[in-house]
C-alpha cells in the first residue's frame, strides 16, 4: 500500500509540475487589437496537490482528493514588485468561491497559487459567498480588492433557495497578504454587483463605478454602469449613482453591462474595460466591450466602438456557464504594453496582450453603433467606398491589382 501511495503522489507531483511550468504560445492569427494565447493561464487543475489532498498516508490512504476545486476564473489583477498577480476566484466544488492569489514571473505562463488562499474577514452580516474581485491601487496610498458579498434573501419564500442579495464588499492592504475587511459599500440600490474603485481622488472623493439593479440575475428597471462619490472609503457609502453607459435595445449589452477592472489613464482619456450581456434562445451570452471617458469628466462617454471588442471562441465558449467571457484584471505595463486577463465560461483564466496605443486607435476609430442594420450597412458600405479608392489608385500607379486584396 506504501509504495502505491508514494507511486500516485509521484505522479500527481509530476502532473501538476508538467501543467504550471507549460510555455504558453500567442496564437498567429489575431484582429490587429489583441493577441491571444493557446493555453488558459489559470484552471482549476493550477491548484496545489496540496490543497487537494490529504498527504498523510495514515488519514488517506487511498491519496483521495479531500477538497475538490471546480474552477479558477473571474480574476483582479496586479503588478506587484515585478511579478504579476491574479486574485482569482477559486470555486470549491461544494459551490462556495473563495479568493487566492496566483502569481507568474511573465504574465503568460508559470503561474503558482500562493500557499494559503485570501482571508477577507468579516463585515456585519457573514458573507455566504464571495467572488469577482477588483483591485485598485489608489493614490491614497492602499491596494483595495472590491467584491460581491452574496447572502441568502430572508425575505424570499421557503420553496426558493436560490434567492439572494448582493453587495459590495470592500478590503484593503499593503502588502496583499494581509488585508482589513472594511464595511461593505452603501448605496440606494437593493442589489449591487461589479464595482469598482478608481484609482484616484475625485474632487477629494472616492470614486466608485457601480451597477445599480432590482434583483440578484435580473437587472430590472436598474442596470447600467453607474458613477457615484463618497467622502469616506472607511464608511463608504454613495447617495448618488449617475448611469454613465446604460443598456440599450439590440446591442450586446441589452440585457445589463457592468465595469470590468479599474479603467486604464490615457492621454486622450479613461479606457474602460466592461462585460455585456444579451440574451439568446441558448441562454445569456457575455462579451467584452471598451469605451473611453472623459480624462476632467469621468461620466462624460467620449468614444464607445459599436459591438463587442472580445467573445468567446472555441473551447472558451464550453464550460459550468457557456458562452461567456468576463473580465475583472488588466494590466498596463510602463513600456505601454497591457495584458487583459478574462474568464471562458466560469471555468478558467486566459490572457490576450495589447497595448495601450492599439486599444486607443481601436476605440477612437472604430465606429460607432448606428442602433439599427441600416446604420450598419451605411458604416461597412462607407469603408468599402474608401477602400475601393485606395484599390483603384494603387492599381492606376501599377503597384496592385484590383482584386490583389
Amino acid at each position: 500500500m506504501k509504495h502505491q501511495f508514494e507511486q500516485r503522489l509521484t505522479s500527481l507531483k509530476k502532473q501538476y509540475e508538467a501543467l504550471v511550468t507549460r510555455r504558453n504560445e500567442p496564437l498567429a492569427q489575431h484582429n490587429g487589437v489583441y493577441t491571444r494565447y493557446k493555453y488558459p493561464v489559470v484552471t482549476a487543475a493550477h491548484a496545489p496537490v496540496f490543497w487537494r489532498y490529504d498527504l498523510d498516508e495514515q488519514t488517506n490512504p487511498f491519496l483521495m482528493e479531500r477538497f475538490g476545486i471546480n474552477a479558477a476564473f473571474n480574476a483582479g489583477a496586479i503588478k506587484w514588485e515585478g511579478k504579476y498577480l491574479l486574485m482569482v476566484r477559486v470555486e470549491s466544488v461544494d459551490r462556495k468561491s473563495f479568493f487566492a492569489i496566483a502569481e507568474s514571473p511573465n504574465g503568460i505562463d508559470n503561474f503558482r497559487f500562493w500557499d494559503y488562499p485570501i482571508n477577507v474577514g468579516q463585515s456585519g452580516e457573514p458573507d455566504v459567498n464571495v467572488y469577482d474581485v477588483r483591485l485598485t491601487q489608489h493614490e491614497d496610498g492602499w491596494i483595495y480588492g472590491l467584491f460581491c458579498t452574496e447572502r441568502k434573501d430572508t425575505s424570499a419564500p421557503a420553496y426558493d433557495q436560490s434567492a439572494a442579495i448582493a453587495q459590495c464588499g470592500i478590503i484593503r492592504s499593503k502588502d496583499l497578504k494581509n488585508w482589513e475587511r472594511l464595511p461593505d459599500l452603501k448605496t440606494k440600490s437593493p442589489q449591487q454587483r461589479n464595482v469598482v474603485l478608481h484609482p484616484e481622488f475625485v474632487n477629494g472623493k472616492y470614486a466608485f463605478y457601480t451597477r445599480p439593479q432590482d434583483g440578484f440575475i435580473d437587472a430590472g428597471s436598474g442596470g447600467g454602469i453607474g458613477f457615484g462619490l463618497s467622502d469616506s472609503i472607511e464608511h463608504a457609502e454613495v447617495l448618488e449613482e449617475k448611469v454613465i453607459d446604460p443598456k440599450k435595445y439590440h446591442t450586446v449589452y441589452e440585457a445589463k453591462n457592468g465595469q470590468g477592472p479599474a479603467p486604464i489613464k490615457t492621454p486622450k482619456g479613461w479606457l474602460h474595460l466592461a462585460h455585456g450581456v444579451r440574451n439568446t434562445a441558448a441562454g445569456l451570452r457575455y462579451v467584452l466591450y471598451l469605451f473611453m471617458t472623459d480624462l476632467q469628466d469621468l461620466t462624460k462617454v467620449t468614444h464607445k466602438p459599436a459591438g463587442y471588442f472580445l467573445a468567446p471562441e472555441g473551447e472558451e465558449r464550453i464550460g459550468d456557464v457557456s458562452n461567456v467571457v468576463f473580465a475583472n484584471g488588466w494590466i498596463a505595463e510602463e513600456d505601454g504594453r497591457v495584458l487583459i486577463y478574462y474568464a471562458s465560461s466560469d471555468t478558467r483564466m486566459h490572457v490576450a496582450t495589447s497595448s495601450i496605443d492599439q486599444l486607443v486607435d481601436y476605440v477612437v476609430n472604430t465606429e460607432q453603433d448606428g442602433f439599427t442594420s441600416g446604420a450598419s450597412v451605411k458604416t461597412l458600405s462607407g469603408i468599402i467606398g474608401r477602400n475601393m479608392e485606395l484599390l483603384q489608385t494603387a492599381s492606376e500607379n501599377g503597384r496592385v491589382g484590383h482584386r490583389a486584396i
